[in-house]
């Protein structure tokens, strides 16, 4: 597996430590390919944690708020185990340590995790699930659950609730330069059958972009931040947030948004977060 992260080498698959005073979100996103030929044809192969503490009883400036992160992506179709495995451990230290766990449409995620997980990753994800059932009837000052796409409808006018759509009412411009030139299923085969390191670089960045601002998302919700009048670009936090991480981050496609806070792009969302096609009919003719 390929992993990197803003944490030392020996804790990148471990929680930050806690910081004093704060509150913290943890935010989880997960990537997989799609197969409607077969059930339960969805393979998972990359995802992405990005830890917020931010103050307690006081309200954050998103645009000074730090955030640590790990992204994991396989290196070969068959380490999809090992990764599920640190995905369900990561979801379960994310429940001890963190206030609000987040992800948008999550139960998705903890659904395709689960139907491809090994026996040993299954409880952690069963119990994840359960919690995000159970989030809404949860003590706010316990670790609950927030989904970004079902629980922050207080916040939004537009009826989309595409991840890119509701950062982008929100003031937070999630342009994605990845999904310009090919779709992210095209980039990933592109890095596991020919070993274009720039596909698995864009899809990894789209990944830990989802999981970013969705941590900010679930902090304007939860009201424990807000973000400038003028619009927070979450390029640049990622620019400076995982400096060195990967090249594409010094693409000139990509440091062209850097300069300033541009509109989202409205851009195809990746299959993990896409509608699913309807089913076709059966024929009534035999």
């Amino acid at each position: 597996m390929i992993t990197k992260s803003s944490l030392p080498a020996a804790r990148a698959l471990q929680p930050p430590p806690l910081r004093s005073g704060t509150v913290r979100i943890a935010s989880i996103d997960v990537e997989w390919t799609k197969n409607y030929r077969i059930r339960n044809g969805q393979r998972p192969f990359c995802y992405s944690v990005a830890w917020l503490d931010l103050p307690a009883g006081s309200t954050a400036d998103l645009t000074d708020a730090p955030f640590e992160w790990t992204s994991v992506y396989v290196e070969e179709p068959d380490e999809m185990d090992t990764m599920i495995r640190h995905a369900a451990a990561t979801v379960a230290s994310a429940a001890d340590t963190a206030t609000i766990i987040t992800g948008h449409q999550f139960c998705a995620d903890l659904s395709v995790l689960e139907a491809n997980a090994p026996v040993d990753a299954v409880p952690a994800l069963q119990q994840a699930r359960e919690q995000w059932r159970q989030r809404r009837d949860a003590d706010p000052n316990a670790s609950h659950y927030v989904d970004t796409r079902y629980d922050a409808g207080h916040l939004l006018t537009n009826p989309s609730r595409r991840l890119v759509d509701v950062c982008t009412e929100l003031g937070l411009d999630v342009t994605q330069p990845e999904l310009l030139r090919a779709s992210m299923p095209a980039w990933h085969r592109r890095w596991i059958d020919d070993g274009q390191v720039e596909g698995r670089e864009r899809v990894s960045v789209l990944n830990l972009r989802h999981s970013v601002s969705t941590g900010y998302v679930a902090a304007l919700t939860a009201g424990l931040a807000q973000r400038p009048d003028t619009g927070l670009n979450v390029n640049r936090a990622i620019a400076e947030g995982a400096k060195g991480a990967w090249d594409w981050l010094e693409n000139p496609i990509f440091t062209a948004l850097l300069e300033d806070t541009c509109p989202s792009a409205t851009a195809e969302l990746s299959p993990s977060k896409a509608p699913r096609r309807p089913a076709k009919r059966r024929s009534s003719m035999r």
